[in-house]
């Protein structure tokens, strides 16, 4: 004899919870799905005429503006000089930044005696260089590039030297005991522990470095994306300075996404063993 009914057990799943689940499962949605009522909301905006075009412009007008720029090159040439400009910059601060935070951190005399500038130089915002940076460098790549590397350099250390102070003595003790000397204990115990905080810090210093870019690119810059948006302002095209602003974040969103934090996240997964065996102790 058989039996229709459900096996015990066995509930029906209800549509809407499968739908959720599938929404909340699907990283396009994820991703995309906060913009929608943003585009909505700003599309409404524009077509109840609020606001006179020459204030604000709607979605339409923007992606129109960015299909002209792109068929000129203008865009693609300014995003190019941008991104150029930015990888000096991160490149020259890496070089700077983590050698001396791991020289900050491992020395006790020269955090005491590095400490109070470190603080000072970080409370001062990147910004407030430019005026002694065009008198310095002109308006030149060099210019940007040290607006870029002070922004990023002093977050960087910061990170390195908190990172160096959250692996456990007892690691160190221990490798010493083995017979480990200064230099292995360095390169085996303390990178190794600090990365995790390293990888924070290098995700947060380029965060840095890309509002100053765009800062520097405003007021100093004669190309790049944040030159086009301050050009855009001056002859009034306000669609233009709404697509910059969306480039910029769409392009950083890209790179953290994509490059910044599946590097912390794998960095962290690796070498995140000194706070699981403080916590197995």
């Amino acid at each position: 004899m058989t039996t229709t009914g459900a096996r015990p057990g066995h509930a029906k799943i209800n549509p809407m919870r499968r739908l959720r689940r599938w929404l909340g499962d699907n990283a396009v949605v994820r991703t995309l799905g906060p913009f929608v009522p943003l585009l909505l909301f700003w599309w409404l905006l524009a077509e109840s005429n609020a606001f006179p075009d020459a204030f604000f412009v709607g979605p339409d007008t923007v992606l129109g503006e960015f299909g002209d720029l792109i068929r000129k090159g203008i865009l693609p040439g300014y995003l190019s000089d941008s991104i150029t400009r930015l990888l000096y910059g991160v490149g020259f601060g890496l070089l700077i930044g983590l050698p001396l935070g791991f020289l900050v951190a491992s020395s006790f005399w020269a955090r005491r005696l590095t400490w109070p500038l470190l603080l000072f130089f970080q409370a001062i915002a990147d910004i407030a260089w430019l005026p002694i940076v065009i008198v310095w460098f002109g308006f030149s790549l060099t210019a940007v590039t040290f607006v870029i590397v002070y922004t990023i350099v002093f977050p960087l250390i910061l990170a390195v030297v908190a990172g160096v102070e959250q692996v456990p003595t007892e690691l160190v003790r221990a490798a010493r005991s083995l017979g480990a000397g200064r230099f292995r204990v360095f390169v085996e115990v303390i990178v190794p522990g600090a990365l995790p905080s390293v990888a924070s810090g290098i995700r947060t210093g380029l965060g840095y470095g890309w509002r100053a870019l765009i800062a520097a690119e405003i007021i100093v810059g004669t190309s790049g994306v944040g030159f086009m948006m301050f050009d855009a302002r001056r002859v009034g095209d306000v669609s233009e300075v709404f697509l910059g602003m969306i480039v910029l974040g769409v392009l950083w969103y890209a790179v953290d996404a994509l490059v910044l934090a599946p590097f912390e996240r794998v960095t962290v997964e690796r070498w995140g063993m000194v706070r699981q065996v403080e916590a197995g102790r």
